[in-house]
């Protein structure tokens, strides 16, 4: 179980997220993208494990997302790595208050929360 302390911070307004269009944003010095699937909306790192290239500017199939610089493919919800890349991406908890997005991240050395 990983016990590494977390914090959530607001990414977004729930209206910035569209279906089919992947978001980005850097949240506590963390690059995130974020995407509207019909149940709901996901986070997982911006930054393909393949090569550097930002999935924020990729492409969504269904409910996978496709990177720009080589194809690699990943499961939105998990983070499963699943075409070109050898390693899964790290995915992050989600939660709609009010009318904002939510990201749960690790909490920064520096005391960051």
């Amino acid at each position: 179980m990983n016990s590494e302390p977390k914090h959530w911070v607001r990414a977004c307004a729930v209206d910035d997220v569209k279906r089919g269009e992947p978001k980005g944003v850097k949240l506590s010095g963390i690059p995130v993208a974020l995407y509207r699937l019909d149940d709901g909306i996901y986070a997982t790192h911006d930054v393909c494990t393949h090569a550097y290239a930002l999935l924020s500017e990729g492409y969504i199939e269904g409910e996978s997302v496709e990177c720009p610089l080589h194809g690699a493919l990943f499961d939105i919800r998990t983070g499963k790595c699943l075409a070109v890349a050898s390693a899964d991406l790290a995915t992050y908890a989600v939660r709609v208050e009010d009318d904002a997005v939510m990201v749960e991240l690790p909490k920064t050395s520096t005391g960051e929360s």
